[in-house]
């Protein structure tokens, strides 16, 4: 029997966090390199310091000159991101911030392993294991703490932003506890939030007098109890921050990106990479597929793994685990599974519609728990296949 009462907790952390600002400008160099070319392969990784950012990584183009013509463009995409974000400070401002451009052709060797021929299937970008989760805890299928970790951040950015909180800036962390009884959330033990403010005389109680109205409307009804613990600014002075504070990388929040340590992770980062990769195709797959299972009522919880070799085809491995919480068999979910989606990557790829310029949106506030777009961003969110997996079971 699973354990029914503990406390859980998960972090989050603002656009406006160095890895996040590294996201971000991944992404967005993805997303124009596949509004150029659907198919194009991408693997763009970012470094932001003071003053400075560096993007580089492989990019596979049907013309290899395309690269050379659009350095200019990309370094505008850059500047964009970083002033959408909001930094405006002397040591990284999004005008006067140094861009060094050192993309280059993708490796040939990683092409043929990769491309369909006349022999052989399009295969997967890389090896490795992907996870996908999914819980009937929240309406968005999400564990509470981190949906309400990323709920929290999303809040305080649309205040900043809108003009209504001024003194906010854009790099930010929070951190929710959260108690559970029976095995469903009950309460908030313990709320963790650091934000920066542009205001170098604010004190601790003055910013937690500005963001607990927001965190007060974003959490549930009745979930801050008096037995609560504030930590808000805890060090005191949060006023450099972003890449000037602290240096950032591509890559390095994918527990944030994902579930919030509620479920395991196969290792592989999201941002910069293009749908070939399996990284992060076959893991919104994963969740697409953990998430159907649980809206088809058929388990409380489920996780899913999936395993790819690079340069093959056809997923290896399918494990679903429902933690005790299934209607049905595990395994007769596993069998189901590859009955109704076709899970090679150009298959994920079409059933996702993932060759579109959707993923610069992902790069903040959490991959998962999204509302699915009309023009396809977050598509893995969709629960169209619930139905299609009751009947096959």
């Amino acid at each position: 029997m699973a354990r029914q009462n503990y406390t859980f907790t998960s972090e989050s952390v603002s656009e406006g966090h160095p890895d996040k600002v590294c996201d971000r400008i991944s992404d967005a160099v993805l997303d124009t390199l596949i509004d150029i070319e659907p198919e194009a392969r991408v693997a763009a990784e970012t470094f932001a310091t003071t003053n400075r950012v560096v993007i580089g990584g492989e990019v596979g183009l049907s013309d290899r000159d395309k690269l050379t013509h659009i350095k200019d463009d990309l370094a505008h995409v850059v500047r964009e991101c970083i002033r959408d974000i909001g930094y405006e400070q002397d040591k990284f401002h999004w005008k006067t911030c140094e861009i060094t451009n050192l993309l280059h052709e993708q490796s040939a060797e990683i092409k043929q392993g990769v491309d369909a021929s006349e022999n052989k299937e399009e295969g997967a970008g890389d090896q490795g294991i992907m996870f996908g989760f999914a819980t009937n805890e929240t309406p968005q299928f999400m564990p509470a703490p981190i949906h309400f970790a990323h709920a929290i951040l999303r809040r305080l950015a649309e205040v900043r932003k809108d003009g209504t909180e001024p003194q906010l800036g854009p790099d930010a962390k929070s951190q929710i506890s959260v108690v559970y009884e029976n095995g469903r959330p009950r309460c908030v033990s313990s709320i963790v939030l650091s934000t920066q403010h542009l205001d170098a005389s604010m004190s601790s109680e003055d910013v937690r007098a500005i963001v607990e109205p927001y965190i007060l409307e974003t959490l549930p009804e009745g979930w801050l109890v008096p037995e609560t613990t504030w930590h808000v600014n805890p060090t005191g002075k949060f006023v450099i921050g972003g890449p000037d504070g602290d240096a950032g990388l591509t890559g390095r929040k994918i527990i944030v990106d994902t579930y919030g340590g509620a479920a395991p992770h196969g290792g592989g980062a999201f941002s910069g990479k293009d749908p070939t990769k399996v990284d992060r195709s076959a893991a919104y797959a994963a969740r697409y597929l953990a998430k159907n299972v649980v809206a088809a009522g058929m388990a409380e919880r489920c996780t899913l793994q999936l395993s790819y070799a690079i340069g093959v085809s056809q997923p290896l491995s399918i494990y679903v685990d429902t933690h005790q919480t299934g209607e049905v068999a595990d395994s007769a979910i596993e069998k189901a599974i590859r009955q109704c989606m076709d899970l090679t990557p150009r298959g994920i790829r079409e059933h996702l519609t993932l060759n579109k310029p959707i993923y610069q949106r992902t790069a903040a506030y959490g991959h998962f728990g999204r509302a699915p777009e009309a023009d396809g961003g977050f598509s893995w969110e969709r629960t169209d296949l619930a139905e299609t997996l009751k009947k096959a079971v």
